[in-house]
């Protein structure tokens, strides 16, 4: 079974039935590195709303198994155990509704397709999304399908990107494509480079950043950084220098991990929070002057891209079926593409004048 890498549903309350039947709610497959930890410290790291106590009184109560087996809330985790969450009850229905939503298809035969997500179009159906999404605009462009006529909430998605974050996706047409790319994610064999604006002139023109990546416990809406072996799941980023703008930075970033909100995560780590970043900090002035024509300028560049200025620009994989090398880039959005070029202007104006 393929690792859920971005779990996002609500933990459930526990409900009383009297038929005794179990429903499984959850699945987690725990990373290969996965350093030992409480099953209760782990799951409440990687499911949104879930408290430890709640994890815990689910645990006393039976619901919480590994590899099939009820454990109680101090079970030690270890690499690759199967964890699953099941309740006395059926998980509500999401019925996944056809939307006639225009897609920017870059590449699609009878096996897969890609498509180059515009910012704004949020992947997949959840809270406050039910509607509008890249799912359902995938269910009216494939009717017919038997993948796409089943009650799987995601149908035949592989991977996704962030709703304000723009890009290639691949998504699989049937069940073999979806389980051979599912794989090839889940061993790290996909190529993926990302393009992004960050606050600041970094101190090499090269690095890799590594760090678990959790939910914050302050505010389990972002992730944060933390120390290894403690929370979060492992997470590697390698990033270079494209272009230096002074103030800002163009990078780009290879991912050897797939983690919620990595790259943003990881570039506010080391101080370089990606630019009108309103989750991680990056929607104010970080670097600069003072003066008050630069702070309008920087007001005009957050209303050129109002929103964190990363692009996914290249995918690889291998064909599911035909066993081909694919490998797809896509041009930069207008809206990066045109506030770089106002860095650019900016930077030379200030050195003309200097």
């Amino acid at each position: 079974m393929i690792e859920d890498n971005e779990i996002s549903d609500e933990f459930e309350d526990l409900e009383e039935t009297d038929d005794g039947v179990l429903f499984e709610h959850y699945n987690v497959i725990v990373d290969p590195g996965q350093s030992l930890i409480r099953i209760d410290k782990f799951l409440s790291n990687r499911l949104m709303n879930a408290t430890r106590s709640r994890l815990q009184a689910a645990a006393e109560d039976g619901k919480v198994l590994v590899n099939k087996v009820a454990v109680k809330s101090s079970y030690k985790v270890k690499p690759g155990d199967e964890i699953s969450i099941v309740m006395d009850y059926p998980r509500r229905e999401l019925k996944i509704i056809a939307e006639d939503i225009p897609l920017n298809i870059v590449y699609e035969d009878d096996d897969v397709m890609v498509v180059n997500k515009p910012p704004g179009l949020v992947v997949h159906p959840g809270h406050g999304n039910y509607s509008g999404t890249l799912v359902n605009a995938l269910a009216f462009h494939f009717k017919g399908l038997p993948l796409f006529d089943s009650d799987d909430p995601r149908p035949g998605l592989i991977h996704r990107i962030d709703k304000n974050t723009s890009g290639l996706l691949v998504v699989a047409k049937t069940l073999e494509a979806k389980v051979k790319l599912s794989h090839q994610f889940f061993e790290k064999t996909t190529k993926r480079k990302y393009v992004a604006l960050v606050w600041g002139d970094l101190a090499e023109d090269q690095g890799t950043i590594t760090g678990n990546i959790g939910r914050s416990p302050k505010n389990r809406q972002v992730f944060t950084v933390f120390p290894e072996g403690d929370y979060g799941k492992p997470a590697v980023t390698h990033y270079k220098v494209i272009e230096r703008l002074g103030y800002v930075n163009l990078v780009e970033c290879r991912l050897e991990t797939g983690r919620t909100h990595q790259i943003r995560v990881h570039m506010k780590h080391i101080g370089h929070p990606l630019f009108n970043d309103d989750n991680y900090g990056g929607d104010r002035i970080l670097k600069g002057t003072t003066f008050t024509k630069y702070k309008q300028f920087v007001a005009n560049c957050f209303a050129l891209i109002p929103r964190q200025a990363l692009h996914a620009q290249m995918l690889g994989f291998v064909h599911p079926v035909t066993g081909e090398e694919m490998l797809f880039e896509s041009e930069l959005p207008d809206d990066l593409a045109n506030v770089i070029v106002k860095w650019r202007n900016y930077l030379s104006n200030r050195v003309t004048q200097e």
